[in-house]
C-alpha cells in the first residue's frame, strides 16, 4: 500500500472509534497518532501525557513544546510508578506492570473527556521485539491504530514526513528505567545519575546514545561514526560520569543498539 493509502487507512481506523485519547510522549509515533488523531475527530480527540520519575525532564520538555507548536490539546497526568514494589523490583516484564500502572490514569482521564477509547503509537515494528507492555496495554482494551493498519516503523516516519511534522526522523527514546539490567533495583538515585549523564553526552552532540548503568560502571552506547569523539573526549566524560557517582566509565565496543539490556534474555 501506498504511504498516502497508509496514511489513508489510519483515518479510516481512527474515525470509526468516534473519539479518542492518544497517550502521547512527543516521539515520531504518538506525534503522528495526534495529529491524525485531530484530523479524523477534531475536538473528539486529546492527548495525555504520562510524567513519571522514569521519564527524563528534557523528554517532558519537549513533548510539551511539540504538543504546543502542532496545537494538540495535550493534560500531562504525573504517575508515581516508584510507589509500585513490583516495578521497583525490576522484572523481565517490568514493561507489562508499568502499562498496567499507566492504563488506569488514562482511562480515568478518558472517562472525564467523554472519550470513547484510548490509542497509543505501538507498530508493527514493536510486535518483533521483546515488549510485554504491549499485552499489557492490549488486556486494558487500549487500541494500537498503527498495529491494526500494518503500519511499521518506517511506515510511521514516511507518513510523518508526508503531513510535514518535524518529528518524522526523530530519535526513538525509551524511559529511564531501560538502562538498568533486569532484577537490579530501580531507585531515584539511579534514574538521577542515568539522566544527568545522558543529558551532559546529548549537550556534546553525539547523536542518539544510551547510558547503561550496570552496578557503579556506565557503559556507554553511540553509533560507531562518533566513537572516536567519545574517545578524544574521554578524560572529560569520564571525570564528568564519576561526579555523578559512576566509579568507571566504558564505551560498548557495539555501538548504540535500541534494546541491549534484552540481549541477555533467553
Amino acid at each position: 500500500m501506498s504511504i498516502p493509502g497508509k496514511k489513508q487507512a489510519l483515518l479510516e481506523n481512527i474515525r470509526k472509534h468516534g473519539s479518542m485519547l492518544v497517550a502521547f510522549s512527543g516521539g515520531t509515533d504518538s506525534t503522528l497518532l495526534a495529529t491524525l488523531a485531530r484530523e479524523a475527530l477534531g475536538e473528539k480527540s486529546s492527548c495525555v501525557l504520562l510524567d513519571s520519575p522514569v521519564v527524563p525532564r528534557a523528554a517532558v520538555e519537549d513533548a510539551k513544546t511539540i504538543a504546543a507548536e502542532l496545537g494538540l490539546a495535550l493534560d500531562i497526568i504525573a504517575v508515581p510508578h516508584l510507589e509500585d514494589d513490583t516495578f521497583c523490583s525490576n522484572p523481565e516484564n517490568r514493561c507489562y506492570h508499568c502499562k498496567k500502572i499507566s492504563a488506569s490514569y488514562l482511562r480515568q482521564r478518558a472517562t472525564e473527556l467523554g472519550l470513547a477509547c484510548i490509542a497509543d503509537g505501538m507498530n508493527v515494528s514493536d510486535t518483533r521485539e521483546h515488549r510485554p507492555g504491549l499485552a499489557a496495554s492490549t488486556e486494558e482494551g487500549i487500541f494500537h491504530p498503527f498495529i491494526e493498519t500494518g503500519c511499521t516503523k518506517l511506515d510511521i516516519r514516511d507518513i510523518a514526513r508526508e503531513c510535514g511534522l518535524a518529528v518524522w526522523q526523530k530519535p526513538s527514546a525509551a524511559c529511564l528505567s531501560s538502562r538498568i539490567p533486569y532484577g537490579d533495583p530501580i531507585t531515584p538515585e539511579k534514574l538521577r545519575m542515568i539522566e544527568e549523564a545522558e543529558a551532559y553526552l546529548a549537550d556534546r552532540e553525539f547523536g542518539q546514545l544510551r547510558v547503561r548503568l550496570h552496578g557503579n560502571i556506565a557503559r556507554i552506547e553511540v553509533h560507531k561514526e562518533v566513537r572516536g569523539r567519545i574517545l578524544e573526549q574521554m578524560d572529560d566524560i569520564s571525570a564528568r560520569l564519576r561526579s555523578l557517582g559512576f566509579s568507571y566509565v566504558t564505551l560498548d565496543l557495539e555501538g548504540y543498539r535500541s534494546g541491549s539490556m534484552d540481549e541477555v534474555l533467553k
